[in-house]
């Protein structure tokens, strides 16, 4: 298409991470000058102006901030375990802070705050999808993770409050091509992929294509209503709904086995403490992970769609796409013929 150029400059912290980096892309493809906030050892795009360190820095934040007008928060801790539980805090929740701080200073018209489902769940009713007027509070969180998040989200409330025009947005799990970090989502299918997963705990969640989320953030930006929490979400589904269509898609067998979950919790105890105290590297079930996934994570995103045109894209496409980046990636051990469409 054509690019339309325009004078605006925004800044999109996180820019290199499995969300940032599509908005990144669909950005510059608007014409607009992008400035990504991200850690020196990420990887990102030539047409992008860069600014290496910290969103905890509160001077580099500040320098990354000089001539924007928009700004895009998405930077922060998205796996489910740390080796140091404190760095949650410190990112999601302090890095949070220091950004709105520096912001509050510049006259900005709009910053998008990224919030998460996970936050949202506490212990919903089985029966009714979680919408976006959720109110929960902070002993429901499980887990550093969920607790970093959610105080994260209550000084984007608060900064609404206090004049910052933050429009807060909360995607579900992103599904599609091209996490290069390997977050929690597309590790859970690539372990299946790599039959890393002989048995499974019988989840629900909702799932929706990453560029989806990406173009909602733009959108977020042009049409939401600061002080606003608008779910990013698409299709509620079981896990194992998810692998009959993963199954569907790479005709690989999937695991037929689920485990209760009292299983499943034990599990994930023994493979955090391994992960904390032995190995030091990321457990196959990070505890945070396992106690989610015990909540119901259905979601409702009428609001999204209706009050900013939030897409509906295929999730069975975005899984497509996930699948052939994964085994184009060399990420899949296991030899995959691509179902074609009937």
């Amino acid at each position: 298409g054509k690019v339309i150029l325009n004078n605006r400059r925004s800044l999109v912290t996180g820019g290199g991470g499995f969300i940032g980096a599509h908005l990144v892309s669909q950005l510059l493809e608007q014409g607009e000058t992008v400035r990504v906030l991200e850690l020196p050892d990420v990887s990102l795009p030539s047409s992008v102006e860069v600014v290496r360190g910290s969103v905890c820095d509160a001077s580099v934040v500040r320098d990354a901030l000089d001539d924007v007008q928009r700004l895009y928060h998405l930077a922060g801790n998205p796996n489910l375990w740390a080796v140091d539980k404190k760095d949650f805090q410190r990112v999601n929740y302090e890095g949070t802070c220091t950004v709105f701080k520096e912001a509050a200073r510049k006259g900005l018209e709009v910053v998008v705050h990224t919030s998460t489902e996970s936050i949202l769940t506490g212990s919903a009713q089985i029966n009714a999808p979680v919408d976006s007027d959720v109110r929960r509070v902070l002993k429901e969180m499980p887990g550093p993770y969920c607790r970093s998040k959610f105080l994260a989200e209550q000084a984007a409330f608060q900064a609404a409050r206090d004049g910052l025009p933050v429009v807060i947005v909360a995607p579900t799990l992103p599904i599609g091509p091209g996490d290069r970090l390997i977050t929690p989502p597309t590790r859970m299918i690539l372990d299946f992929l790599n039959v890393k997963t002989p048995a499974y705990y019988n989840c629900r969640f909702n799932l929706v294509d990453v560029r989806d989320i990406a173009r909602g953030h733009i959108l977020a930006a042009n049409h939401g209503r600061p002080g606003e929490r608008y779910i990013f979400g698409h299709e509620n589904m079981t896990l194992g709904e998810l692998l009959l269509l993963i199954e569907e898609i790479t005709g690989l067998p999937m695991p037929k086995v689920h485990v209760p979950y009292w299983v499943a919790l034990s599990a994930g105890v023994v493979s955090e403490f391994t992960a904390d105290y032995i190995t030091r590297r990321p457990p196959k079930a990070p505890l945070t992970g396992v106690r989610l996934a015990r909540n119901p994570m259905y979601f409702d995103s009428d609001k999204a769609i209706n009050d900013l045109g939030f897409p509906q894209s295929s999730v069975r496409q975005a899984l497509v796409d996930e699948v052939q980046w994964l085994v184009k990636e060399g990420l899949v051990k296991r030899h995959i013929v691509l179902q074609q469409e009937v």
